[in-house]
């Protein structure tokens, strides 16, 4: 079964940083990928980065570039994002996400709070 566990969410001011961490279990890094998403209060779920483990290739939505990087680390399963210069509307509650046989899955989130 795969799961997606993540970690690493809290209240920070604005130009601060925080490290998320999505552990993974029941699948192998392959070229699949993973993502993280977030949600802000009313507003929908959007992308924000996602890697390929097997080869490193990575994205970002725009409003992140230079500021948000996503990393993983296949010998422990798990994908860091790292987000540096914080603002208040990176506020959300952050997801890890994968699709590994036409399904969908998800964590549970982490909240990220950035105070003016």
């Amino acid at each position: 079964e795969v799961q997606l566990v993540e970690s690493g969410g809290g209240l920070v001011q604005a130009g601060g940083s925080l490290r998320l961490s999505c552990a993974a279990s029941g699948l192998t890094f392959d070229d699949y990928g993973i993502g993280w998403f977030r949600q802000a209060p009313g507003k929908e779920r959007e992308g924000v980065s996602c890697i390929r483990s097997s080869d490193g290739t990575t994205y970002y939505t725009n409003s992140v570039k230079g500021r948000f990087t996503i990393s993983s680390d296949n010998a422990k399963n798990t994908v860091y994002l790292q987000m540096n210069s914080l603002k208040p509307e990176d506020t959300a509650v952050y997801y890890c996400n994968t699709i590994r046989g036409g399904l969908n899955y998800w964590g549970r989130g982490t909240q990220v709070t950035v105070s003016p």
